[in-house]
């Protein structure tokens, strides 16, 4: 098995001036796209960024941390006094990956293999909205809009057609969505009524119900490719 041991000797994987091949060089190694998705919404200390990819051993994830730190999208930081800890955070030119993460997204759910219903992580959840509301619907309704995530919190402020997101207390948004992540999904975009994700439990809404049944109105997922002909 090819040892994955970062050294000192630069390397590269393709003799290609092309900007796409030296993007993959800084993020094409598997987990790299995910931990700077993670990391979108401010700093995260290791374990919570290993605990929202499953799948990912501490060993690959500190070296996939220190591959992208070296490349200069992420950097440490130690938090101030009484935390003490050190956490990972994007550089500005580590934030301006968003947009690539967001044309991805919307074109790989156009694939019959995307599940909306599989797990995400709460900061997946956000960057999903973020990607798949439509302006067009939005039009110029302006609202605020929590989230709380098993012990994640978010908050959200629509306006313009753009929803922007923050790691935030979410106490006093017009709407507050207290879920998970994946109930949260099936709810926007397979569109499960909200009666019956309150009814078991899985979804609750704080305060106004009519303008969280219309912002879920705001998204849909885009049209499926059809297969070849045989």
């Amino acid at each position: 098995m090819k040892s994955e041991k970062i050294t000192k000797e630069s390397r590269r994987w393709y003799d290609d001036a092309c900007g796409t091949a030296l993007a993959l060089e800084f993020v094409g190694e598997r987990w790299s796209l995910l931990i700077l998705r993670e990391l979108m919404f401010g700093p995260r200390r290791f374990g919570e960024i290993k605990a929202q990819l499953a799948g990912i051993s501490a060993n690959v994830l500190t070296q996939r941390l220190a591959s992208l730190e070296a490349g200069g999208m992420l950097v440490r930081q130690l938090l101030p006094s009484p935390a003490s800890v050190q956490v990972y955070a994007l550089t500005d030119w580590g934030h301006e990956i968003e947009p690539v993460l967001q044309t991805m997204g919307r074109w790989a759910t156009r694939s019959p293999l995307h599940d909306p219903t599989l797990p995400f992580s709460p900061a997946s959840a956000m960057l999903s909205l973020r990607t798949m509301i439509d302006p067009v619907r939005a039009g110029d309704l302006r609202m605020t809009i929590g989230f709380r995530l098993g012990g994640d919190r978010f908050l959200g402020r629509l306006a313009d057609g753009d929803l922007a997101i923050t790691r935030a207390d979410p106490d006093g948004a017009d709407v507050v969505v207290e879920t998970d992540p994946t109930p949260l999904a099936v709810w926007i975009y397979v569109k499960r009524p909200l009666a019956e994700a309150e009814a078991d439990g899985s979804l609750r809404i704080v305060g106004d119900r009519a303008l969280a049944v219309r912002f879920a109105d705001l998204f849909a997922l885009p049209a499926k490719i059809m297969p070849p002909a045989a």
